[in-house]
């Protein structure tokens, strides 16, 4: 019965790549490993803009687990 939010930050590049993954708030049992690699996997992410250009950006993802 584990349950928990796992928070993990990374960086949205130029390109819409993904970069420096760290668990910022983690719930163990393998969860927070999981948790990467499932955003790690994912498509490449719209980056952001400013003025019309596109900008690397840090973000903050939460991924909500409920094992039974």
């Amino acid at each position: 019965g584990i349950e928990g939010v796992v928070y993990v930050q990374f960086i949205v590049g130029k390109e819409g790549d993904l970069t420096n993954f760290r668990v910022i708030k983690g719930i163990g049992f393998g969860c927070d490993e999981e948790a990467v690699r499932v955003i790690k996997e994912g498509p490449n992410w719209i980056p952001g803009k400013q003025r019309g250009v596109a900008i690397r950006q840090k973000m903050i993802q939460n991924i909500a687990f409920q094992l039974r």
